[in-house]
């Protein structure tokens, strides 16, 4: 079942991960950035290898 929207209540915001500005997530092509702007940076960042996450050295590297 569901609810009749009620036209008073505004969407709900999140900030976005990129530069903190509150944005709709409700129709949003850019979810969960706030403009297509933003995501692209994150893209950039990521390949660029901005993001890295902490690992051990593997026994095997010395192999490669």
């Amino acid at each position: 079942m569901t609810t009749p929207s009620n036209p008073n209540t505004l969407p709900k915001t999140y900030p976005c991960p990129n530069c903190g500005t509150k944005t709709a997530w409700q129709d949003n092509k850019s979810k969960p950035f706030c403009s297509e702007r933003c995501k692209l940076i994150d893209l950039g960042a990521w390949a660029s290898e901005e993001y890295s996450l902490p690992a051990e050295i593997s026994p095997f590297s010395d192999e490669l």
